[in-house]
């Protein structure tokens, strides 16, 4: 299945924690990191998730947030440490491929963004990606 989604990073689910209509799942991403998907529990049961299922965690590429300094006093469960590889800048957007431990995330961000952050390739970065914005695909 060939999707359009940027983001589609293969791992393990290490856990499933359901609750009445929503579950969260944590996957151990193939670098080593972790991340946390807040799914239904109807999919949960509809993919088979369970502890060491093979999955994918897909993100889309306007979900993904970037920080150049410390993170604190956020409810943002995923943070991943990254190099930026690459900046592409339109007339107001641009995306931000970025080098992350078993893999790369792609952030489109304003171009605004890329200056006030500055941003080069180099830059320590933060990912950051909401729980409700990370989807799970079977591997």
């Amino acid at each position: 299945m060939s999707l359009s989604i940027r983001n589609q990073i293969p791992g393990t689910v290490t856990a499933v924690t359901t609750g009445e209509a929503m579950a969260t799942v944590r996957v151990r991403l193939d670098g080593g990191q972790h991340v946390t998907s807040a799914i239904t529990v109807d999919a949960v049961k509809e993919l088979g998730l369970a502890e060491g299922s093979s999955v994918s965690a897909l993100v889309k590429s306007t979900e993904v947030s970037l920080a150049t300094g410390a993170v604190e006093g956020l409810s943002i469960r995923n943070r991943l440490p990254g190099t930026v590889r690459d900046i592409v800048a339109g007339a107001a957007m641009a995306t931000v491929k970025v080098t992350v431990e078993g893999g790369e995330l792609t952030a489109a961000i304003t171009k605004d963004a890329v200056t006030d952050l500055g941003l080069t390739v180099g830059s320590a970065v933060t990912a950051l990606i909401k729980s409700t914005e990370v989807s799970l695909i079977t591997a």
